[in-house]
């Protein structure tokens, strides 16, 4: 029996994206479709390389097409084309995220490192601007410090690339250990420098890893680009959520979605196997219940975690079996999901 292309887009059409909720067809996901006796080879271009329900996509997608009859092999195989929102965040930016936590000291600068080298290494183009003014820690944790920043001849700046990653960090303008005392108007003009004059070419993510607190830089930021989303980072203490809370009050007042929650430090295993819960338990995942919003991931404390910072090399990248690295590559592909869906929810409706 021959197989039309007909009978096998319309069982095409009863595969849905999971994250999307719509189907494969709709969503303009197929990118080629190929018949020959029998033999079915499909290629879906994902809305993400990090997509996260890559296996389930494939296993779906080979179940509807095994149902159709005639149908002896299908073949799947995949592409990936981030989309971005109908507004450009900046030209050839298709997605600022910035990542806070409303407070210091929950490594929130060590997940927006690992997020953005583990979105590099899943194959999307990404950079990472240190906005945390009065604390760059990016230069270090890429291993570009004592670098200073060039300038291309129209005098826009040149970020440094490292690990797949293009970095711009504040450390690299100014000599190494100088104290900034910078307030409102300065800081609002080195954020439009670092942003708007910043050569960062064609990037997927744009990566911001903000100061804590919700101050000056935060509403900066809010008023120079389009944001698609903030990440809040937190520990599972009752401290660290208190000001969770507040950068999360913040979002919402200046209309930034919250694309979801990580909770760092989560435990310690010690060496029988077992648990030390140092923080606390199930705090990010109590307030991110509570708020509808989607926990990300839950980061184990390890040894390799703040070694591969203190090297100047993710960890993701340094140890990518390393149990929190691989919580943080989950989380980063959870992220890149859901800003996939932030996408689709600012399309025009036709």
């Amino acid at each position: 029996m021959s197989v039309s292309e007909a009978s096998v887009s319309a069982a095409l059409a009863t595969v849905l994206d999971p994250e999307l909720g719509q189907d494969l067809v709709s969503l303009g996901m197929i990118e080629r479709l190929h018949l020959d006796d029998g033999a079915v080879a499909v290629t879906v271009q994902l809305t993400t390389p990090a997509c996260p329900m890559k296996a389930q996509i494939e296993a779906d997608v080979v179940r509807a097409v095994s149902a159709v009859a005639g149908v002896r092999r299908v073949d799947v195989d995949f592409t990936a084309q981030v989309r971005g929102t109908p507004q450009e965040a900046l030209p050839g930016v298709k997605h600022v995220i910035a990542v806070g936590s409303g407070k210091g000291g929950v490594g929130k600068s060590t997940v927006a490192a690992n997020l953005a080298a583990a979105l590099a290494r899943d194959g999307a183009a990404v950079g990472l601007l240190d906005a945390d003014i009065y604390g760059p820690s990016q230069a270090k944790m890429f291993s570009v410090e004592g670098k200073r920043l060039m300038a291309d001849d129209e005098k826009r700046i040149i970020p440094i690339k490292s690990h797949g990653v293009k970095v711009i960090s504040i450390a690299n303008l100014v000599e190494d250990g100088q104290a900034l005392t910078w307030r409102g108007p300065i800081l609002h003009g080195t954020l439009t420098q670092l942003l708007q004059q910043t050569v960062w070419g064609e990037l997927d993510y744009l990566v911001v890893d903000l100061p804590p607190g919700t101050g000056d830089v935060q509403l900066s930021l809010g008023q120079l680009v389009s944001l698609t989303g903030m990440v809040l980072v937190t520990t599972p203490q009752d401290v660290a959520l208190l000001d969770v809370r507040r950068a999360y009050t913040m979002a919402r007042k200046t209309h930034v979605p919250v694309l979801g929650v990580i909770e760092n430090m989560s435990w310690y295993e010690l060496p029988d196997g077992s648990r030390d819960l140092i923080f606390g338990e199930g705090g990010a995942k109590a307030f991110a219940d509570k708020e509808h919003l989607p926990l990300l991931g839950q980061i184990p404390i390890t040894r390799g975690l703040r070694e591969s910072a203190d090297a100047g090399v993710p960890l993701v990248v340094a140890q990518p079996d390393n149990p929190s690295a691989m919580a943080l590559q989950q989380a980063a592909r959870l992220l890149a999901g859901q800003v996939s869906v932030q996408a689709l929810n600012t399309l025009p409706m036709l």
